[in-house]
């Protein structure tokens, strides 16, 4: 416990006695339950201990990652009665519901913005702010662009976590931002119930360069660059199901910067690309295809997975999150047999810093995955085809029944007898 000035406590307290609640929290009354219970009067600036060392990060929030997210349904019912934007320098704004914004410089540059901010999908601190950064830039490079600046934005519980996570959660995300050549100068905090980190970015593009999400062509193979699962993931850490070695692993491809796949995505000329994040591949999917024109056919043994997603999928280690992807997503996902219905939710699964997801001609895509399997980026993979639409709306077409899992531990989840349930 802090030490305790009693001078100012009393006056504090005097205060809010005379105004009928607590001068800092106005939805309870004083003295408060802290102060009757431990002696602490949070109003004149006493804390109780705070937890220190080893935190568990996913056991300090209700829903992690990006799953803590807005679902695309109830999203898109605000955005559509935003007035439309008429400045022509806005290449693409909310409208498009792309992945950032692009406002026009000049013929030859453009700035792209984007902004994003999400609660804990790992429990380390430091790596939490690596996959914050990774996350927030990504969205420069699902683009084309190149990220140039970031500020920090970052919710913080200061009265019941030590200042030391909070270091660790900037430093991390200090350390992947330096890593983009992207420069951290600035930011906000503010303090809330739960940790929520993410950045600003400005990044800098041709305007005749900017890779869309809505110019998929018919033919074109979908090129997806990591793997899927990450939800399930952070989902089974919250509830002790996932052990600590699969976690890091996934940790660590969260952490991955998209940079190398938006550079080889420029280079082999892409039709079309998006990053993969909250609203699950089945999200991202039906919005290419929809203001493409297009459908497409996804076969269930090409999607890269995490070694934990065929046990999750057993044990109905599902976050909520997935149930709220498929209710926007599932009347355009198409089944192709009876087989690929209990693998769905993997299509609904949201990612907290997924792969880019990548259109271009076949022969192209062939040559990307193996540059970027040659960098390291091993998961890289095609998983389907750009089709015509074959009814009046696009569809997703699923086919097979197998998951070929090809990365992580193989102790990827806990036994149930060894779960913490606490």
């Amino acid at each position: 416990m802090s030490h305790i000035d009693m001078e100012r406590r009393k006056a504090v307290m005097s205060r809010s006695v005379k105004l009928g609640h607590c001068v800092c929290n106005t939805r309870q009354g004083c003295p408060c339950d802290t102060f009757r219970l431990h002696n602490v009067c949070p109003c004149a600036g006493e804390k109780m201990p705070v937890s220190g060392g080893n935190v568990a990060l996913t056991r300090h929030v209700r829903k992690a990652g990006c799953a803590s997210k807005i679902g695309q349904s109830d999203l898109l019912k605000v955005l559509d009665r935003f007035p439309p934007m008429t400045n022509p320098d806005v290449l693409v704004g909310t409208a498009a519901g792309d992945d950032a914004g692009v406002y026009r410089l000049n013929d030859e540059m453009a700035l792209v913005q984007t902004v994003d901010v999400f609660t804990p999908c790992v429990d380390d601190a430091r790596l939490f702010g690596q996959i914050a950064a990774a996350n927030s830039v990504s969205d420069v490079y699902a683009m084309g662009g190149t990220p140039l600046s970031a500020l920090s934005v970052v919710g913080f519980p200061i009265d019941t976590l030590d200042g030391d996570v909070l270091a660790d959660l900037l430093l991390g995300g200090r350390e992947k931002l330096d890593e983009a050549n992207c420069a951290l100068i600035g930011g906000h905090s503010w303090q809330d119930e739960e940790i929520k980190l993410g950045f600003a970015i400005t990044g800098l593009i041709q305007p005749k360069r900017v890779v869309q999400r809505g110019t998929a062509q018919v033919g074109d193979a979908l090129v997806l660059t990591k793997p899927l699962g990450s939800g399930m993931i952070s989902f089974g850490a919250q509830i002790g199901a996932i052990t600590d070695e699969a976690l890091t692993d996934a940790g660590n491809v969260m952490a991955t910067l998209n940079r190398d796949a938006a550079q080889a995505m420029v280079k082999y000329k892409a039709h079309a690309g998006t990053d993969v994040t909250g609203f699950g591949l089945a999200g991202h999917l039906v919005e290419m295809m929809r203001t493409s024109g297009c459908s497409c056919r996804i076969d269930f043994s090409c999607l890269p997975v995490y070694r934990a997603v065929p046990v999750c999928l057993e044990q109905g280690i599902l976050s909520g999150a997935i149930e709220r992807n498929q209710a926007y997503a599932m009347g355009w996902v198409e089944p192709s047999g009876p087989e690929s219905e209990p693998l769905l939710p993997v299509l609904y699964d949201p990612q907290t810093s997924g792969g880019l997801l990548i259109s271009l001609p076949p022969d192209r895509a062939d040559a990307l995955c193996e540059e970027l399997q040659g960098l390291g980026h091993l998961e890289t993979r095609i998983i389907g085809t750009v089709i015509p639409n074959a009814k009046a709306e696009s569809r997703i077409v699923v086919t097979g029944g197998v998951l070929d899992a090809c990365r992580g531990p193989a102790n990827a989840v806990s036994a149930p007898s060894s779960r913490d349930t606490t």
